[in-house]
């Protein structure tokens, strides 16, 4: 594989998503959301302005699980279903299809990446100015997290796209995948438990949290906070299982890792035996 091929795909897709207008207002919108929960968060006991790290990053978990797998599917959709003729151009010069792949996924990637960094860094900027820098490596370990999501959710865009010709098909299995891993994933998981009792309900918890990105990110978020009371069944049954937070969350990082090699192996398989 050529890395100075991929490099230039990747540098190309960057330029065309920086100036999409939607990423554009993505950028806005979630820094305007980040440093909105970050203010208002305290509101309901009485209090408002800026939180701290530590309580910043609790209060904007649940945004991160529902924004950035959206954007990453329908963003990775719309790029992967692009239009055909540019597509039949880009993969008529002398650059192999993985290449291809790899260096669209990265230039999404990093587009979505620095629409991101802004709403985080906007608030971190202002959180600094108002409460310190206590609870910081918490707060970057959320960063990391979100970005790491992002990529799997990219991931799994490759192989809905390369899946579906039809650009309307694409973006249905798209929503109807953020749907399923964000909404109805954790539903089916604790009605599974329903047929089973004791030791084996928990290891039926335990290993459906690693059938669910979102759910990875969550329990790792969580434990990087200390704040293992709101885990969730799945969380608190790997930490019984594991018996510490620093192998859960590098047994979690892995898990991600394969839910990012996975797809893009799949999508390369299904793109070779298509005749483009």
């Amino acid at each position: 594989m050529d890395s100075r091929a991929v490099i230039d795909i990747a540098r190309q897709e960057l330029v065309i998503n920086i100036r999409n207008r939607w990423t554009i207002i993505f950028a806005a919108v979630f820094g305007i959301l980040v440093v909105s929960i970050s203010y208002f968060g305290m509101m309901a006991e009485g209090f408002s302005g800026m939180q701290s790290f530590t309580r910043t990053s609790a209060s904007i978990v649940n945004l991160v699980l529902y924004i950035v797998p959206l954007v990453a599917l329908l963003m990775g959709t719309l790029s992967f279903t692009g239009d055909k003729g540019s597509t039949e151009l880009l993969y008529s010069q002398p650059v192999s299809r993985s290449e291809v792949v790899l260096g669209k996924l990265l230039g999404l990637f990093w587009s979505i990446a620095v629409s991101t960094l802004v709403g985080f860094s906007l608030a971190g900027v202002l959180v600094t100015a108002t409460n310190g820098v206590e609870g910081l490596g918490r707060y970057v370990v959320l960063v990391l997290l979100s970005l790491g999501l992002s990529l799997v959710f990219l991931s799994i865009s490759v192989v809905v796209a390369t899946a579906n010709k039809r650009k309307s098909k694409a973006f249905g299995m798209s929503l109807l995948l953020w749907f399923f891993f964000v909404i109805l994933y954790d539903l089916l998981a604790l009605g599974a438990t329903l047929f089973f009792k004791g030791h084996t309900a928990n290891v039926v918890l335990f290993l459906s949290l690693f059938g669910n990105p979102v759910d990875m990110v969550r329990v790792a978020s969580l434990i990087s906070l200390d704040n293992v009371t709101i885990l969730g069944a799945a969380g608190a049954a790997m930490l019984r299982f594991l018996g510490g937070a620093t192998i859960s969350i590098l047994l979690l990082v892995a898990g991600l890792s394969m839910w990012i090699v996975l797809p893009l192996f799949w999508s390369h398989r299904l793109l070779r035996r298509q005749d483009i």
